[in-house]
């Protein structure tokens, strides 16, 4: 719970400086029970979210009082209307990838930026874990990328990537749930020793890390 709250004020913080507004409208898809959206909320953004399961809408409206959609809204919100578009951990799991990407770019302000954050398969901790790896979280997750497969999906899309930027805390959950995979045992040990390796090799080549935010430009 801690390392949830330090990421939900990391992730404020992101949004602020790139965006370079206090306060601005948000579209966060995939925003499950809306802790992520509620803290944008309180910090006085205009928030809309998008949640497939009718049973997180309802413990978001519980939660936090807010009305989400489900996800097929997407596609009748007004153009040009968010200043940023965010998906945590959401693009691996949508089935109509590309018109997804074609919608988003729609619904950006000018300006605006699209914040996608996935798993990396390129990262030290698949190299480590190969088929156990956690990430590729088979059958759910329905596409794997990399930076270099990520730029040219977006470049389909007249998309570019303004930056990547590292998810530290994905290194270390990852491992954990992969050395269950792979030996039946928690060894947090050693999943931390390997999580801890993976970030000193992401330090300096981010392509490396575990899990990245792709920072998008439309245009």
């Amino acid at each position: 719970h801690k390392v949830r709250m330090r990421t939900l004020v990391h992730k404020r913080k992101i949004i602020e400086r790139l965006s370079g507004k206090k306060c601005g409208t948000l579209l966060d898809i995939g925003c499950g029970t809306a802790a992520f959206l509620h803290s944008m909320q309180q910090a006085g953004w205009q928030v809309t979210g998008l949640e497939p399961d009718a049973a997180a809408r309802q413990r978001a409206q519980q939660l936090y009082q807010l009305n989400l959609e489900p996800s097929e809204k997407l596609f009748s919100l007004p153009e040009k209307r968010f200043d940023v578009i965010t998906m945590w951990h959401v693009l691996e799991h949508v089935h109509e990838l590309h018109a997804y990407l074609r919608q988003i770019k729609e619904l950006l302000a000018p300006g605006g930026k699209l914040l996608i954050a996935v798993p990396n398969y390129t990262s030290h901790d698949q190299v480590v874990y190969q088929q156990y790896w956690a990430a590729y979280d088979v059958p759910r997750h329905l596409y794997h990328f990399s930076p270099n497969s990520m730029k040219e999906l977006l470049a389909l899309h007249a998309m570019k990537i303004d930056r990547l930027m590292p998810m530290w805390y994905d290194s270390f959950y990852v491992s954990m749930l992969s050395e269950g995979y792979k030996t039946g045992k928690s060894h947090v040990a050693r999943a931390v020793v390997n999580g801890a390796l993976s970030n000193v090799k992401a330090l300096f080549n981010t392509c490396q890390c575990s899990s990245v935010i792709y920072v998008v430009l439309a245009g």
